[in-house]
């Protein structure tokens, strides 16, 4: 398993990012304090704290793929 932490700001950035994801067949999770969703769910993702970062969660040791799809959403700690 591998975790980037992420941040969804606007509406085009979530179906993106729901996009992006749904090209893969792994299951990716999104935390978001004691919260955890389908990051593969668009009406999941409008349920969370968007303002706060966003844990991602990819169930897959071979994922440089979708990490790579996902830097635009990166942020850096």
């Amino acid at each position: 398993m591998r975790t980037i932490t992420i941040k969804l700001s606007l509406t085009e950035d979530i179906k993106d990012f729901v996009r992006v994801t749904s090209k893969y067949n792994y299951d990716i999770d999104l935390r978001s304090g004691r919260y955890i969703i389908d990051a593969k769910s668009i009406l999941g993702i409008f349920s969370l704290d968007l303002s706060k970062p966003i844990e991602v969660d990819i169930h897959d040791n071979n994922c440089d793929d979708l990490v790579n799809d996902l830097q635009q959403f990166v942020i850096e700690e």
